[in-house]
């Protein structure tokens, strides 16, 4: 328990899709008074994502998809390019990617090396992310991917040189920060030269 931290109280906002709190209670502040403090916070649960990479071919599988809370904020088409992700639901971290990279890519891998974990937006969502990579080769490839149609979803998948997805994120074509930190991790630990 946080010594700095008393009298919490929670009130449920929102349960629609996920649920939105809000969060009452008193912080010690650097002058020893206690100070009333008011916060909104969206638990939408944590999630794991994914670079999946081919070393002999130098080339990443990215998806693309349309993302309205980025349309609502002045992205154009609202569409993003990402690495898969997905949110955890029940399974652990390696499950939910290994499932995930399936349904979204069409690719069928089993083995991920976790790289780390990352809180995303701390100041108002709750959720961490977990961040893997894996090698995939053509022969791995098992559907079209694009998503779960129970889901809504509409995924794009995408293989491009691993060169031409960092010149993406120079130019702003990427803007998604899990997928600027993946290609910037395989970039940094030499995944791909």
């Amino acid at each position: 328990m946080n010594d700095k931290l008393r009298n919490l109280q929670t009130t449920v906002l929102s349960d629609n899709w996920y649920t939105l709190k809000k969060a009452n209670y008193e912080w010690l502040g650097h002058d020893g008074k206690w100070q009333p403090q008011s916060r909104e916070v969206y638990d939408r649960g944590n999630g794991a994502t994914i670079l999946l990479y081919n070393k002999d071919a130098q080339t990443v599988i990215l998806t693309r998809q349309f993302r309205m809370p980025t349309y609502l904020n002045g992205n154009e088409d609202g569409y993003l390019i990402e690495t898969c992700a997905g949110l955890l639901d029940k399974d652990n971290p390696e499950d939910c990617i290994r499932k995930e990279t399936e349904e979204e890519t069409g690719y069928k891998i089993t083995s991920v090396q976790k790289a780390f974990e990352a809180y995303m937006s701390p100041g108002s969502v709750t959720e961490i992310l977990y961040f893997f990579t894996a090698e995939y080769t053509k022969d791995m490839k098992v559907s079209d991917g694009g998503g779960l149609a129970e889901e809504t979803e509409n995924i794009e998948v995408m293989e491009m040189p691993f060169t031409t997805a960092l010149d993406m994120v120079k130019t702003g074509r990427i803007k998604d920060a899990k997928t600027m930190m993946l290609l910037q991790y395989a970039q940094i630990n030499g995944l791909l030269n």
